[in-house]
């Protein structure tokens, strides 16, 4: 896609958050730029069985990204009440343009680690949303959801910190899976890229 993606799926995600934390712990929104997604998602593709989270979703870039190109149910989390109410407005904007599409689009407003995990949902998205301490409670909720209902997860990791990494390979199950660099901005800086972490079957 294009500088005039949001404009072609009706929404508006540009900008940095202006709303205050309500959380030490978590960060400031910053919507993935869409050079980005797109380097992520011309190689690593939905399938219409998978079910997408984006955790500290802000204004549902990523959310209305996936869901028009794969067509494939997406949960967003936001804590935050106003990106919340954002996201929700730009979802009633990109559904009417399009109409047709069945898979879900939801956006829930609670904190990740407090987010019930669905046995449908796979592919879990970060970036880097919120503090080592909040994505350890979100990764074993994760797994406490593949122990009731086993399927394989992947994790995505979007600019990845230390802390996560190092959390994912020494503390879970989770393998690296696949590493997606960013065409023309890798080069330039080593964190733009992508770390899909992988688990189960």
């Amino acid at each position: 896609m294009t500088k005039n993606s949001d404009r072609l799926l009706r929404i508006n995600t540009t900008g940095l958050s202006e709303e205050p934390s309500q959380s030490d712990h978590y960060n400031h929104y910053e919507a993935t730029p869409y050079i980005v997604l797109d380097a992520l998602f011309d190689t690593y593709t939905l399938k219409k069985t998978d079910g997408l989270v984006d955790y500290g979703c802000g204004k549902g870039r990523v959310m209305f990204y996936a869901h028009s190109r794969f067509n494939v149910p997406i949960t967003g989390i936001e804590m935050n009440d106003q990106l919340y109410h954002k996201a929700l407005t730009n979802m009633t904007h990109y559904l009417q343009k399009s109409k047709g599409k069945s898979p879900a689009i939801r956006v829930s407003c609670c904190k990740a680690e407090e987010y019930t995990v669905d046995e449908r949902e796979n592919r879990f998205y970060f970036f880097n949303p919120f503090s080592i301490e909040i994505f350890m409670k979100t990764v074993n909720n994760i797994l406490r959801s593949v122990e009731q209902h086993p399927r394989e997860v992947d994790i995505i990791l979007y600019y990845p910190i230390p802390d996560y990494v190092e959390y994912l390979e020494l503390c879970t199950p989770f393998n690296l899976y696949r590493e997606i660099q960013i065409p023309g901005l890798y080069k330039i800086n080593n964190d733009e890229r992508f770390l899909i972490y992988r688990h189960g079957n």
